[in-house]
């Protein structure tokens, strides 16, 4: 007998297709699994709304499942919109690690006219660098350099 604990561990495996150090648990985008009848339905809910990795990972849960014999039926829940906040702390340290900055729990305030958020780089730690651009590979993401050891890294951009 397959439990939500089982599902939970198998969804583990699924990976961001764009930051492949993620799972789908560590980002926080699985909100809810639950038993129907003889299917699993998996809500998950987009990093932000049009998000093209959605499709992928719906596939990927799929797939994942089958592999156990599980059929799932996976739902798409917009609200409450997903925030940076759901990422576990090891999804942090997992970015961390890989070269990106977590997000740093505010968004950025400077288009208040207040400090822009102070942006640690993940390779040295500094917390000497600046933004280059505020779109990086991704839509979720900025791009900074480190003005100590100049690398140049993305930042998970904060959404609350």
């Amino acid at each position: 007998m397959v439990s939500p604990e089982d599902i939970y561990v198998f969804l583990e495996e699924v990976k961001d297709p764009e930051i492949p150090v993620l799972s789908i648990i560590d980002l926080g985008i699985v909100r809810n699994v639950e038993q129907l009848d003889s299917t699993w339905k998996i809500t998950i809910t987009p990093t932000y709304s049009g998000c093209p990795a959605m499709q992928v990972i719906e596939e990927e849960i799929k797939i994942r499942l089958s592999k156990e014999g599980i059929s799932c039926l996976v739902v798409n829940e917009l609200s409450p919109a997903w925030t940076t906040d759901w990422i576990s702390a090891k999804g942090r340290e997992n970015l961390r690690n890989y070269g990106i900055a977590p997000p740093e729990h505010e968004v950025d305030k400077s288009v208040l006219f207040s400090a822009p958020t102070v942006v640690p780089c993940p390779k040295c730690k500094s917390r000497s660098t600046k933004m280059v651009s505020l779109f990086g590979s991704t839509a979720c993401k900025a791009h900074y350099q480190c003005l100590i050891c100049l690398e140049p890294f993305d930042y998970f951009k904060c959404l609350k």
